[in-house]
């Protein structure tokens, strides 16, 4: 039955969607779903537009209920969200109808007077849905595993003069089991010269001393590599940010480096679409999920699939994708993206 789901993306409902689908069949979630109270999609169905935030939570959390369900138990849930303001008329939405909205293609922005605020909250408050829903699914079963920041070089410029311009956003990483796939070889980062001389850690005889409390063949006092680990990059790319470089498709220059673990503050610049869609995530943002959190010929499902850039990276990584997307404009876009490999 999933078969006839592989590397497509469905005109459907999301949760309609999910439900067609059997249980334990989906390796790695990969989804950005709408932001509350940011756009209206010009959808019928679509989710982000809720007179409330606890509506909004509501709707998410019955989605990923069916992602729960579908993913294996070894599986992986990267999960992209962002904030919104409580009484603004951009960022929080109570009585949108769509009249009030300008139409930029096939994309609403809000453009209205400032809504009520929900019971609890104040005009200007941080709403704070990205940690309301991450601590909801963990409650709701799911391991809250890491919360990694995506720090943009180039945020959208903003005309506050009472707080800082936003410059980050929230991608959780969430699991079924304690013990799940995760392959972080595959998103190792090229280690930081600290200016010693070399990277071996010579140990030292006061940890060999039992005074120390430490074992006498401890770690530390024997001796290691600092950065045990080696990696590919490409010879030209100094900002310590990109992942190793396996691909033997890739034609560069490419010299070995110490590697170390990937750091959970991702530094990866927007990068806009020509086609309409204007919530597009950069493809170096989610490379990283599905290289450590999907094994290859493993399944990456979107149930926001949008303009198709969860497809359009697991088919570059040899992996395969199942989407779900409500407006039939979008799908264009991404079918027009992938097959433009």
């Amino acid at each position: 039955m999933i078969e006839s789901y592989l590397n497509r993306i469905i005109n459907i409902d999301c949760k309609a969607g999910l439900l067609n689908l059997p249980d334990h069949s989906i390796d790695c979630v990969v989804t950005s779903p709408p932001y509350f109270g940011l756009r209206d999609y010009g959808t019928d169905g679509q989710i982000g537009i809720e007179e409330d935030p606890k509506q909004y939570l509501a709707k998410l959390l019955a989605v990923f209920a069916e992602v729960y369900r579908v993913l294996k138990k070894k599986g992986t849930f990267w999960l992209n969200i962002g904030d919104s303001y409580a009484g603004s008329g951009h960022g929080y939405l109570a009585e949108f109808k769509g009249k009030q909205a300008t139409n930029r293609g096939s994309l609403f922005f809000m453009n209205k007077p400032p809504a009520p605020v929900s019971k609890g909250l104040k005009t200007k408050d941080l709403i704070g849905i990205p940690w309301m829903l991450a601590f909801a699914l963990r409650d709701a079963g799911w391991y809250l595993r890491q919360d990694i920041i995506w720090h943009k070089p180039n945020p959208m410029p903003e005309s506050v003069r009472d707080r800082c311009t936003k410059s980050h956003e929230y991608i959780f990483l969430l699991t079924k089991s304690a013990r799940y796939y995760f392959n972080h070889h595959l998103i190792l980062e090229p280690a930081v010269y600290d200016g010693r001389k070399d990277t071996l850690m010579k140990g030292s005889q006061k940890y060999a001393e039992n005074s120390t409390g430490l074992n006498q063949q401890s770690f530390a006092a024997r001796g290691h590599e600092r950065w045990p680990q080696r990696g590919y990059v490409l010879k030209e790319d100094i900002t310590g940010q990109s992942e190793q470089y396996q691909d033997k498709n890739i034609n560069c220059t490419c010299v070995e480096k110490p590697m170390r673990n990937k750091r959970s503050v991702w530094t990866v610049a927007t990068k806009p679409l020509k086609e309409a869609h204007f919530a597009s995530y950069p493809t170096e943002l989610i490379r990283p999920c599905i290289l450590a959190g999907c094994p290859e010929q493993g399944i990456v499902l979107d149930p926001f699939m949008g303009s198709g850039t969860t497809a359009l990276v697991a088919k570059e990584n040899n992996r395969n994708y199942i989407g779900f997307e409500l407006n039939a404009e979008y799908i264009k876009i991404a079918e027009k993206r992938i097959h433009s490999l």
